[in-house]
């Protein structure tokens, strides 16, 4: 994994049909919340979702690769259930179990104009990692 992005950044990166995301963060909290914001700028952007409507999510798993995979299905997961778009996420994280308030609002198509819909988020080139300095360093292909 080549990570050369600043603190606080995500991006995607082209894997076959699916697409990646990718993030760094200086904490875990804030690298959930990067892979969230990267996974919702698959589909529309962030800026463009009000935060309307709070929401409570919980994760646990047995490491922090799991959980992630865990907390970005689980946004899937209410987006489809409650045909929303998030734009805000507060994680907080107790060893591997995660609790957070999401806030989004009913997807509007004329405004979101959302590309593609994510159908998972999968173990391909998963990995949760911290270097030396540090900074959290995330990435995991969604299956679009």
């Amino acid at each position: 994994m080549t990570m050369q992005m600043t603190e606080g950044a995500w991006e995607h990166f082209e894997h076959d049909a699916d697409i990646g995301l990718r993030a760094v963060a200086p904490s875990r909290e804030r690298l959930f919340e990067k892979m969230a914001e990267a996974l919702m700028a698959v589909i529309t952007d962030p800026q463009r979702v009000r935060p309307a409507r709070h929401l409570s999510v919980h994760c646990e798993a047995p490491d922090d690769a799991m959980l992630l995979v865990d907390w970005l299905n689980a946004l899937i997961y209410e987006m489809a259930v409650q045909r929303m778009l998030f734009g805000v996420w507060q994680v907080s994280l107790n060893g591997h179990a995660l609790d957070a308030r999401v806030a989004g609002e009913v997807v509007d198509r004329a405004r979101h104009r959302p590309v593609v819909e994510v159908k998972g988020a999968t173990y391909t080139q998963l990995s949760v990692t911290q270097d030396d300095a540090g900074t959290w360093h995330a990435q995991c292909v969604v299956d679009v």
